[in-house]
């Protein structure tokens, strides 16, 4: 009689999805399963291969030296695995399934969730995940098909189709502030402006970039507050706690309605937009080269003035 299997498809799959996220409820919500659901099929799995697979606490989920080995051949199989259905997928009429895509909060907003409506209607038997996030993760370990980002963001094994019109940034100011401070003349003045800098997930600050014909700058600013979000940054030049860096859309408003001026205008750097991205090494999902073919046909848009 043949011995029965230690670990169905499945299993292998629940445990990849904890191991790679390290966290029970990021991998339930990637598998639309309950986290408890997770930890016993993680559990029965631990005992039929009598090895840990997982060290948990109440605050973190780790691989053992077990998990990662495991972890290590699994994923490349998974991934065939999820090629090979995707090969049979796209002999169906309409695709069918989930793509999940990582990308910058702001890349969902002005870009992403446009182009989503119209691509689910075009196919509704699509599912589409966005996660707005602004760190630079790795895709492929998390779990995503696909990530949005700059041109110069991107990796070189990485394949990049553009995504959208090209994006400007304005430094906007109250005109009470500048009333108080004056106008910059040039990106160098803004070292005795008050400034609300921009951090990153990692604890960085971005330096401020501007471009006048062949002539690039970027500026360390300093001011009073730091912030992660561009609404809070334009909230708070409204506020005339100081100059601001921010995607021109996102001030449309409240510079139509005065409360907020451009200046530098002549050194705003015209950026060429988002990049769609995915891995080079395998074969792109069915549900992706669909989404890669409608881009392709979408316009991309006028810039913004």
């Amino acid at each position: 009689m043949s011995r029965p299997p230690l670990a169905s498809l499945n299993d292998l799959q629940v445990f990849a999805a904890v191991a790679r996220h390290r966290n029970f409820r990021r991998a339930a919500a990637e598998l639309g399963v309950s986290a408890s659901a997770l930890s016993h099929a993680l559990r029965n799995l631990e005992t039929r291969l009598e090895v840990r697979l997982l060290n948990r606490s109440t605050r973190s989920v780790a691989p053992t030296e077990a998990g990662e080995r495991l972890l290590a051949r699994l994923l490349p199989a998974l991934q065939d695995i999820g090629g090979a259905l995707d090969e049979v997928n796209a002999f169906r009429r309409t695709p069918i399934g989930t793509l999940r895509i990582n990308a910058p909060r702001a890349a969902c907003e002005l870009v992403l969730v446009p182009l989503v409506s119209r691509f689910l209607a075009a196919h509704p038997g699509m599912r589409v995940e966005l996660v707005g996030d602004d760190s630079f993760i790795d895709i492929v370990a998390a779990g995503f098909d696909a990530g949005v980002r700059f041109g110069e963001s991107l990796q070189q094994d990485m394949v990049a189709v553009p995504i959208g019109p090209p994006q400007r940034f304005v430094v906007v100011a109250a005109p009470a502030l500048l009333a108080a401070h004056g106008t910059p003349g040039c990106p160098r003045d803004l070292v005795r402006y008050p400034c609300i800098r921009i951090r990153f997930p990692n604890g960085s600050h971005y330096r401020w970039e501007f471009q006048r014909d062949d002539e690039k700058i970027d500026i360390e600013v300093d001011g009073p507050l730091a912030v992660s979000d561009t609404r809070q940054s334009i909230a708070a030049a409204e506020a005339g706690l100081g100059c601001a860096y921010v995607y021109r859309q996102y001030a449309e408003a409240a510079l139509a309605a005065g409360r907020l001026r451009t200046v530098l205008d002549d050194w705003r750097p015209s950026e060429p937009g988002f990049f769609l991205y995915y891995p080079s090494h395998r074969l792109p999902p069915a549900g992706l080269r669909a989404f890669i073919d409608f881009l392709r046909d979408e316009p991309p848009g006028p810039a913004p003035h």
